[in-house]
């Protein structure tokens, strides 16, 4: 962990008193595990969200794992499947599709949304083809009348990967809600906090089953009598201890949905807010044209403020990075950038459709920058002082 103080770190803290005190019941109750709290952050999650069903787990990537798993135990998808991905997002968008047999299909990006080009995401189309998993990069919704277009005329599964998007919306719409299941993110720098902790949300009861089960060890406890899964023996001492399905543990703690809990009543400020914080973003970097952000396509949530050079000839990325550091503003490469460049690919059953160059280019031109829940403008002003020096 780095030690060193910023002036301008990537995230803030969102908690207030409420929180505080949320934990502190729940270490008084003594009662950490999985239980009450956990089905009560979940209805409420579920109810914002507008979807039936939503399975809290311990992180945004276990919700990633958690949804692959219950995909191809379900039958929906089979190992050798192929599935269209982004060529940028973060490791764990791809590591559980390798990590159930499927194939990922590597798309490039559209440089000014930095999410799925819809154009080549048709043309990257395959017998094998199963699947698409959208990723709303950086809190900017996809093109989903595109999406949903393709993948209805293709009887392909539309997926969302929505750990940087929280209350991002498209059309209306909260992203993450558009295809069969989506998946969020409540880690310490995301929208919401509750120190570690994710969600998968889908309208699917079936689904939601098979992900209650996997979540916890692969046991029949946690489902309902009316489960379709399976049917529960009268006999609760059988069904404590009863595996169907080869699991995880992916539980959450109770102290993390009792934060959440509170969490959820915050969103919409911190939304807005962070909206407001981009607007004025996006306004000062309007006024540096060896500088980009990212095309808002509707409602971004705005997880941070992507910065793309766009004549990497009279500037580099490296010098930029170097000097916004040293003044003390904390920078990131955009998620994993071209994530094929990374050796873990090298285990991983994939390919590649096209050349990925927009992937490429913001691979080594692009970083970016924290948003907060709190007005930045202060912040954003030196940012765009120290880029204009540049």
């Amino acid at each position: 962990m780095e030690d060193r103080q910023y002036i301008y770190p990537l995230s803030d803290d969102t908690w207030g008193r409420e929180e505080i005190e949320a934990a502190l019941e729940v270490l008084i109750s003594r009662r950490f595990t999985m239980g009450q709290k956990t089905l009560e952050f979940e209805e409420k999650f579920a109810k914002w969200c507008g979807s039936e069903h939503a399975i809290m787990v311990n992180s945004g990537s276990s919700a990633n794992l958690l949804l692959f798993a219950a995909l191809v135990y379900s039958g929906r998808l089979q190992p050798g499947d192929e599935v269209i991905v982004p060529a940028v997002s973060w490791s764990t968008t791809y590591f559980p599709l390798f990590q159930h047999g499927l194939a990922l299909r590597f798309v490039d990006i559209d440089r000014s949304t930095l999410n799925l080009d819809p154009a080549l995401v048709e043309a990257a189309i395959t017998e094998r083809t199963k699947a698409v998993f959208a990723v709303n990069l950086l809190g900017n919704p996809c093109c989903f009348d595109e999406l949903r277009n393709i993948c209805g005329s293709n009887n392909l599964i539309l997926l969302e990967d929505n750990c940087e998007a929280l209350g991002a919306k498209y059309k209306g719409r909260l992203t993450g809600t558009f295809g069969l299941a989506g998946t969020f993110s409540t880690f310490y720098s995301h929208h919401i906090c509750t120190m570690e902790g994710g969600v998968v949300v889908t309208d699917d009861s079936e689904l939601n089953d098979y992900m209650l089960s996997i979540r916890a060890h692969g046991w029949t406890r946690n489902l309902n009598h009316n489960s379709t899964l399976y049917s529960k023996k009268e006999d609760p001492f059988y069904e404590r201890f009863n595996f169907i399905m080869p699991g995880y543990n992916l539980r959450p703690l109770e102290i993390e949905a009792a934060i959440g809990i509170k969490q959820i009543d915050r969103i919409e400020s911190i939304i807005s807010q962070r909206r407001k914080n981009a607007e004025y973003f996006t306004s000062k970097i309007k006024e540096l044209p060896l500088f980009e952000t990212q095309k808002d396509i509707d409602e971004s949530s705005w997880f941070g403020f992507p910065i793309i050079i766009t004549d990497p000839k009279k500037i580099s990325r490296d010098a930029t990075v170097s000097q916004l550091e040293k003044n003390g503003i904390e920078t990131r490469p955009i998620v994993a950038g071209n994530f094929v460049k990374n050796n873990a690919i090298e285990y991983m059953n994939h390919s590649i459709y096209g050349t990925l160059e927009n992937a490429d280019f913001v691979h080594e031109n692009g970083f970016f920058v924290g948003n907060h829940s709190v007005c930045n403008d202060a912040s954003i002003i030196t940012i765009a002082e120290v880029l204009r020096e540049i």
